[in-house]
């Protein structure tokens, strides 16, 4: 039995993301497997993930063994006791989604896209830490400045986020402003924070802000679709979501998810008046006749 203390699998996913960088080639190449088919793990015989990692299966005990367990079934349990205690549901979901999908071949689409949403959802809220939430929000809120970098998808994430955070925090702000990502992190000390997220496929853009703000000693929130992605192993804080869609194409809501309840943390602990902020911050808006009433 291992002494290890990692006996939670985000705890582990984490803790082999950081040690990627130590590891020999064909162990890195079984953990980076492992990092993007984690769900298999509790349900996949060590043989059977070793074939399909294109390793050996005495690469994945050296896998379990560089993260400090004993082999690779002690490695295995806490994921295998995950999927026996089940991970909690929505109540009536089946009913719920039953019922969605009596509408005919719209309503089967409307249904695999509710439950693969609530699915993303449900696996945000067991997973994460809010431990971990709360230090990168202190970060946020310690920060001379916090910079947002998404692109592509991650671009309407990023900037939403740094606009809602702009009314009642002056420190947060999206990038790019005008040129490169690189050009504003090339101005970023260890002051600052950069909070960067992509998803697969990773933006090279993202990738490389993050090498040059580790370079630069800046801390660094990361978000991505998996614990492999490049600008996880480097990261001061490290959030995964799933972005699992029906459709040809990633789904955000997860990831929307994450970042809400990261601005809940960073106002419920900010030093400055909030909810004043904020106040005068639509006032503001509604002395220069921006806002209607949308009733009628």
């Amino acid at each position: 039995m291992s002494s290890n203390r990692l006996n939670d699998p985000t705890t582990i996913l984490q803790t082999l993301t950081s040690a990627l960088e130590s590891m020999s080639p064909q162990v890195r190449q079984a953990a980076t497997y492992v990092l993007n088919h984690s769900g298999e793990v509790a349900v996949a015989s060590m043989r059977g993930i070793a074939e399909a990692a294109a390793v050996k299966p005495n690469t994945l005990v050296r896998m379990a063994r560089a993260v400090g367990f004993e082999g690779y079934e002690d490695f295995r349990s806490p994921f295998q006791k995950q999927a026996a205690d089940g991970t909690p549901s929505f109540p009536d979901r089946a009913r719920f989604l039953q019922s969605i999908n009596e509408g005919g071949r719209h309503g089967t689409l409307m249904a695999d896209m509710a439950s693969s949403a609530l699915v993303n959802v449900e696996a945000l809220f067991s997973d994460v830490k809010t431990s971990d939430l709360k230090s990168a929000a202190d970060l946020i809120d310690a920060s001379r400045r916090t910079y947002v970098l998404g692109l592509g998808t991650a671009k309407p994430l990023a900037d939403n986020f740094a606009y809602v955070a702009s009314m009642a925090l002056s420190n947060v702000s999206a990038i790019p402003t005008i040129g490169l990502a690189i050009d504003d992190v090339a101005r970023m000390n260890h002051e600052d924070v950069l909070l960067a997220m992509t998803f697969s496929p990773c933006r090279v853009e993202i990738v490389e802000a993050v090498r040059l703000a580790t370079e630069r000693e800046v801390p660094v929130i990361s978000i991505s679709d998996n614990w492999a992605a490049p600008i996880m192993a480097s990261a001061t804080r490290a959030f995964v979501v799933q972005s699992n869609s029906p459709l040809p194409f990633s789904s955000t809501v997860a990831a929307l998810a994450l970042l809400e309840v990261l601005l809940a943390f960073m106002m419920a602990d900010s030093p400055t008046d909030v909810a004043n902020k904020i106040d005068a911050f639509h006032s503001n808006r509604r002395s220069a006749n921006v806002y209607t009433e949308c009733r009628q």
